[in-house]
């Protein structure tokens, strides 16, 4: 390749180690697994194994627009981690901050529509159906505190 070896990458607002190889370091941004990474590489018709720090502008250029626009890229979609969107009805891939953002988005609607899973998360408890006899114990005041001993007093 004819540019010159980067050790960081700026790829989707987030800085990536030029040392990484492409699936591993696209792994490294919030929202983006092993089976999505793995589509974005085989779309851009990259090599898996090459390093982040080779990759020319082109090419990172390439791998953010597939990243924000994955249906125009035939990515299917059971790939995406948002289908049919509460709001719009559309099928996207979040990744970085606007995945917290509709993530706290979605549970802030729960908890005003008063659902079940809403209340469940505005009491810090599982949501999912998990037990909560032994689990889900830490942080909250459980069992009997213990009577501070009087000074001068033994039992």
């Amino acid at each position: 390749m004819a540019t010159e070896f980067r050790h960081i990458i700026r790829i989707v607002s987030v800085d990536v180690a030029g040392d990484r190889k492409l699936i591993p370091a696209l792994m490294g941004i919030k929202g983006i697994g092993h089976g999505y990474a793995t589509a974005v590489v085989h779309v851009s018709k990259l090599d898996k194994d090459i390093k982040v720090g080779d990759l020319s502008n082109e090419q990172i250029e390439k791998i953010e627009e597939i990243i924000k626009n994955p249906t125009k890229y035939g990515i299917p979609d059971w790939i995406l981690n948002r289908n049919r969107d509460f709001a719009t009805g559309d099928n996207m891939h979040l990744v970085t901050s606007d995945l917290d953002l509709r993530k706290r988005e979605d549970i802030n609607r729960l908890q005003r529509i008063r659902s079940y899973r809403g209340s469940r998360h505005r009491f810090g408890l599982p949501c999912r159906g998990q037990r909560t006899k032994a689990s889900f114990r830490k942080g909250k005041a459980i069992g009997v505190v213990r009577r501070k001993q009087q000074p001068g007093v033994k039992k």
